[in-house]
C-alpha cells in the first residue's frame, strides 16, 4: 500500500508543523503560519492556502476575509520532514492583515524594530474594521 503522504510529516505535540509561504516569483518570504493534518490536505485538495489559527483555534483560508488568496504553486517538505515550504502566488499582493506585502515588515536596527515596508492598503478597507 502506498505511504499516506501525511504520515511523513513530523507534526509538533500540537499536531503542527510550520509553514512558510513564499512568493514563487520573487523567493521572497511572505509569512509564517501553522498547518494541521486537515489544513495541509486541504491546501492540496483546493490549490489554494490553509492553515490552522493557534488564537483562533480554528482552520482558516487565507484570504478567506480580504480576498488576498494564496494560490499554491509548489509545496516542499524540509530534510527534517518538520517544516513545510509553500510556494504561493499571493492575490492582491498583499498577504500581511496589515495591508503590507509580506509580515516581515520590520527591520532590527541598532537595537531596535524599525518598520520598513510601506502599507500597500489600509487594513481598515480590506478588513472593514
Amino acid at each position: 500500500m502506498a505511504e499516506n503522504w501525511l504520515d511523513k510529516v513530523k507534526w509538533d505535540e500540537n499536531g503542527l508543523v510550520p509553514a512558510i509561504a513564499q512568493e514563487k516569483s520573487t523567493d521572497k518570504v511572505l509569512t509564517l503560519a501553522w498547518m494541521n493534518r486537515e489544513s495541509l490536505a486541504k491546501t492540496v485538495a483546493t490549490g489554494e492556502a490553509h492553515y490552522w489559527s493557534r488564537s483562533r483555534k480554528r482552520l482558516w483560508k487565507k484570504g478567506e476575509q480580504s480576498g488576498n488568496v494564496q494560490k499554491v504553486l509548489e509545496i516542499r517538505l524540509d530534510c527534517d520532514e518538520d517544516a513545510v515550504l509553500i510556494r504561493v502566488e499571493q492575490g492582491g499582493g498583499i498577504a500581511c492583515h496589515t495591508g503590507r506585502h509580506n509580515c516581515f515588515f520590520q527591520k532590527l536596527d541598532d537595537g531596535r524594530w524599525v518598520t520598513v515596508d510601506p502599507v500597500i492598503k489600509d487594513p481598515r478597507e480590506i478588513y472593514g474594521r
